[in-house]
């Protein structure tokens, strides 16, 4: 069998690929933490500046592999151990991570999996693909940051119309919404998000790795604490090897070279 994740770096891209196709790269136990490791790899290898992530086949995730739940007998199911001991981490994980990752949905993406779509930094979808709020749809409720992140991305009203009905959200209405940064044409999706990607990987990668975080932050911060924060943030930028080189960049009339550093 083929594993369930496959990861390869170059260019200071490290691309992952969910690649379970027959099941629509719905996860399971294996392929979460293969996930994890592949994201701990790009937290700590300085060769890795952005992460590109999508799914092999005709879709980018179909969510937890339910072919996997035992519902028989009596036993309790409790989900949340599932939750906090695979997705909550997953999802924490991604948003701490100091770098860039772009996502290029290339099909359904439903339940965790849209919800992982949308832990990350920048979301490009083919024009065929959709997201699938599809909790409710079994009885549950969105998990995988879906009920933090979907109102404060398209608002209270939409956020709720799908998370209680599940509707399919195609990918030109979903940019349309603000829930992703672009729809684009099928046969494009992948060359485009790798040259977005690989422009990411070429740019000040701390300076990126601190607007995510004033950009977190700013969900729950007053005007004053974020005031403070960008402060504190930007002494760190200001202290880089790529501010100097933007710097002089821009004072010489050419273009930036930066290290990452």
């Amino acid at each position: 069998m083929p594993p369930p994740i496959l990861a390869s770096v170059e260019a200071g891209v490290q691309t992952i690929t969910l690649n379970r196709p027959e099941r629509l790269n719905a996860f399971n136990p294996e392929m979460h933490g293969l996930l994890r490791q592949a994201l701990e790899r790009a937290a700590d290898d300085d060769a890795v500046r952005t992460v590109l992530l999508t799914g092999a086949g005709r879709g980018f995730c179909a969510g937890q592999d339910l072919s996997e739940r035992d519902l028989g007998g009596d036993a309790v199911i409790d989900l949340s151990v599932t939750i906090e001991t695979l997705y909550n981490p997953l999802v924490r994980r991604m948003r701490a991570l100091p770098k860039p990752i772009v996502c290029a949905v290339n099909g359904v993406a439903a339940g965790a999996g849209a919800n992982v779509a949308l832990a990350c930094d920048l979301v490009l979808a083919a024009r065929s693909a959709s997201f699938i709020q599809a909790f409710a749809r079994i009885g549950l409720v969105p998990d995988s940051g879906g009920s933090w992140v979907l109102p404060r991305l398209v608002g209270r009203a939409r956020a709720v119309g799908l998370a209680l009905l599940g509707d399919k959200l195609g990918a030109e209405d979903a940019e349309r919404w603000g829930l992703i940064w672009k729809a684009v044409d099928d046969d494009k999706l992948m060359a485009e998000a790798g040259a977005l990607a690989s422009g990411l990987a070429a740019g000040p990668t701390c300076a990126y790795g601190l607007i995510k975080r004033a950009l977190d932050d700013s969900e729950t911060n007053t005007l004053e604490a974020q005031l403070d924060l960008e402060r504190d943030l930007q002494r760190k930028a200001g202290l880089t090897e790529d501010y100097r080189e933007g710097v002089a960049a821009f004072l010489e009339k050419r273009k930036a070279q930066f290290k990452g550093k």
